[in-house]
C-alpha cells in the first residue's frame, strides 16, 4: 500500500507533539517532587532545631556533619549550602499550601535571598505576570527591580505593589527610574555616544525589552517624520499592547534639556496625527538620560497635554543596600 507522505509527514510531527508534551509533563513533575522534597528536609532540619540541639546558621556545625552523612549516604546535591537553602526555604515558606507549582527550585533560591518579606512577595507576583525564568527573576532581584519601582510610592502603594505585582493599567505603571542597563557590560572608562548607545540596546534587545516590562512590541529604530521638508528620527519606536499605544524613546548620553523635552512633544503630535490608527490609545514619550535636573523636568513637562517621561539610566547596578534603606523609611512612616 503506497503511503501519503503528506499524512506519514502529519503522524510524525504528532507523536513529535505527544513526546514534547511528556517530557514537559515529566520535567514539571520531577521539578514539583524536589521543591517538595526540599521543602520537607527543611522542615526537618528546622524540627530538630527546635528540640534544643542547635541553631543551623550558615557554618554551623550541624550543616557540616549533615551534609558530610548525607552526602556518603545519598550522592551530591546535600552540600552545606544545599542544606541551608532548603531551611530557609522552609522559614519563608512555613506552610505548604502557600508554595506555588509555578515555580522551579533555582526560582525558590533567588526568591529565599530576598530578606524582605514585601519585596519577596512583590517577585513573585511579578514572576507569575511576566512568566520569568529563573535566570530572569535573579537579574531582576538583583537589579532591586521592587526598590526602584517602589521609590515612585507612598506606603500604601508599596503594600498594593506586593500583592499583587506592577500591574499596567496606565502610562505611569510603565516607568522606571532609573533604567539599569548592566546587561550592556560596558567598561566604565568607556565614551559612551547615543548612537552607540542605541546599537548596544538593539543587539541585547531582548534583555532590554525585560528591563522596560511587560507588553512592549519592538517596531523599529531611528523612524523617520518629515514635515516640510523637516527630517527627524526618533531613536526607538514600541508598541504596548497592553495600552495600546505607541512608545517613543529618545536617548540621551547627558543632561536632558528643556529642548529635548519640545521635541519628543513634536513627535507625539505627530504619531497622534499620522501613525495611530482607530483603537490606538494615545503615544507615550520616554526621554533616556544619563542625567536629569528634576527641577527642569518640572517646568519643561508642565501644562503638556502629551505623556512625557523623563528617566535615568544606570549602566551599572544599584547600591541595593541603600535603595533598600530608603525604601524601609517609606514603610516606616506614618
Amino acid at each position: 500500500m503506497k503511503i501519503s507522505k503528506v499524512k506519514y509527514n502529519t503522524l510524525i510531527k504528532n507523536i513529535g507533539v505527544c513526546i514534547y508534551n511528556a517530557r514537559q509533563n515529566a520535567a514539571r513533575a520531577v521539578n514539583a517532587e524536589l521543591v517538595k522534597a526540599n521543602w520537607e528536609i527543611g522542615r526537618h532540619v528546622v524540627k530538630f532545631e527546635q528540640l534544643g540541639e542547635e541553631r543551623a546558621e550558615y557554618g554551623s556545625a550541624l550543616l557540616t556533619s549533615l551534609s558530610k552523612d548525607l552526602q556518603k549516604i545519598h550522592g551530591k546535591g546535600f552540600g552545606r549550602r544545599n542544606l541551608l537553602d532548603m531551611r530557609r526555604f522552609y522559614l519563608a515558606y512555613p506552610k505548604w499550601q502557600t508554595v506555588s507549582a509555578k515555580f522551579s527550585w533555582s526560582h525558590y533560591v533567588s526568591l529565599i535571598g530576598v530578606s524582605n518579606d514585601i519585596g519577596r512577595r512583590f517577585y513573585e507576583k511579578q514572576c507569575l505576570l511576566e512568566s520569568w525564568s529563573s535566570r530572569e527573576l535573579e537579574r531582576q532581584i538583583n537589579s532591586s527591580l521592587f526598590e526602584r519601582l517602589a521609590l515612585s510610592k507612598n506606603k500604601k502603594q508599596i503594600i498594593q505593589l506586593s500583592k499583587k505585582g506592577n500591574i499596567i493599567k496606565k502610562s505611569e505603571h510603565l516607568i522606571r527610574d532609573p533604567y539599569v542597563l548592566d546587561f550592556m557590560q560596558i567598561p566604565i572608562t568607556h565614551k559612551l555616544t547615543e548612537k552607540g548607545l542605541e546599537q548596544k540596546l538593539i543587539t541585547n534587545l531582548q534583555l532590554f525589552l525585560l528591563e522596560l516590562g511587560k507588553g512592549f512590541a519592538f517596531i523599529s529604530r531611528q523612524h523617520r517624520i518629515s514635515i516640510r521638508n523637516n527630517h527627524f528620527y526618533i531613536d526607538l519606536v514600541f508598541y504596548h499592547r497592553i495600552l495600546k499605544c505607541f512608545v517613543l524613546i529618545d536617548l540621551k548620553t547627558r543632561h536632558v534639556k528643556h529642548g529635548d523635552i519640545g521635541q519628543m512633544n513634536l513627535y507625539l503630535n505627530y504619531f497622534k496625527k499620522e501613525e495611530n490608527v482607530p483603537g490606538d490609545g494615545e503615544p507615550i514619550g520616554i526621554i533616556l538620560s544619563a542625567e536629569k535636573d528634576e527641577v527642569l523636568v518640572e517646568y519643561a513637562t508642565g501644562g503638556l497635554s502629551n505623556k512625557i517621561f523623563v528617566s535615568k539610566y544606570q549602566l551599572y547596578l544599584p547600591d541595593q543596600k541603600l535603595l533598600e534603606r530608603k525604601v524601609r523609611e517609606i514603610l516606616n512612616s506614618n
